[in-house]
């Protein structure tokens, strides 16, 4: 193949390239949640890299629209206790919350204060809370679960 023909090939593969591209986990993300970058991004509270896409958890707002991510809904749960002098408007229902669905590995999202959570699944701070859409037997809605996390005292 010439150099003329090469180029040319390139060129038109371009557009498809950049198609396929988008095809990416840009669309998985309910609207106003930022990307959460699996394996780069840290836990706002622990440091700890977020990569267990189970049990992932994210919070935004405020007047600047900031974002806190967290490796596991217990990490938010302490550290939305430890800082709401901090941060007033998460207690304002424009703040939102979200959890990773345990059931979708990362692609599903659940607000967390409307999620179901059980116990018995490894977390990656061991709070071992995941969330599901619907209540079963022996789950705890978002306020019982946060005072189950907090009890631990980690």
């Amino acid at each position: 193949m010439d150099r003329r023909r090469f180029l040319a090939a390139g060129l038109a593969l371009t557009p498809i390239a950049a198609a396929l591209s988008a095809c990416g986990s840009a669309g998985a993300w309910p609207e106003g949640m930022a990307e959460i970058k699996w394996d780069r991004d840290t836990c706002t509270r622990c440091s700890m890299v977020i990569s267990d896409r189970r049990f992932a958890a994210e919070l935004r707002g405020g007047e600047k629209n900031t974002v806190f991510k967290f490796d596991d809904i217990g990490c938010a749960v302490f550290w939305m206790r430890d800082k709401a002098k901090d941060f007033p408007w998460m207690a304002e229902p424009a703040t939102r919350l979200w959890v990773a669905d345990a059931a979708g590995k990362g692609e599903k999202w659940l607000e967390a204060r409307k999620a179901y959570y059980a116990g018995g699944s490894m977390s990656p701070m061991g709070y071992n809370q995941s969330a599901r859409a619907y209540a079963e037997a022996g789950s705890m809605d978002f306020t019982e679960m946060g005072t189950h996390v907090l009890a631990k005292g980690k």
